[in-house]
């Protein structure tokens, strides 16, 4: 069961602003480490997102490239 939209913004609003009082008081020695981290995911994410993309290209490409579609699409 999915929840709302506007409760799962509260929810991600709420583990924002946890990160960002934690952060707080996180010793400064600290604060590279955790900015890699947050750079580390970032990458992950974007890797994870090409992957899908182009897994979703080859599939999609199996209903693409028939002559079906090409006849149907040649008047444009």
């Amino acid at each position: 069961m999915s929840l709302p939209f506007f409760v799962e913004s509260m929810i991600d609003m709420e583990t924002k602003e946890l990160i960002y009082r934690e952060i707080e008081f996180l010793p400064e020695t600290y604060l590279e480490e955790v900015l890699d981290f947050i750079h580390f995911l970032k990458r992950k994410a974007s890797k994870e997102r090409m992957e899908s993309a182009i897994l979703s290209e080859t599939v999609l490409a199996m209903d693409w490239l028939s002559p079906e579609e090409d006849e149907a699409w040649e008047d444009l």
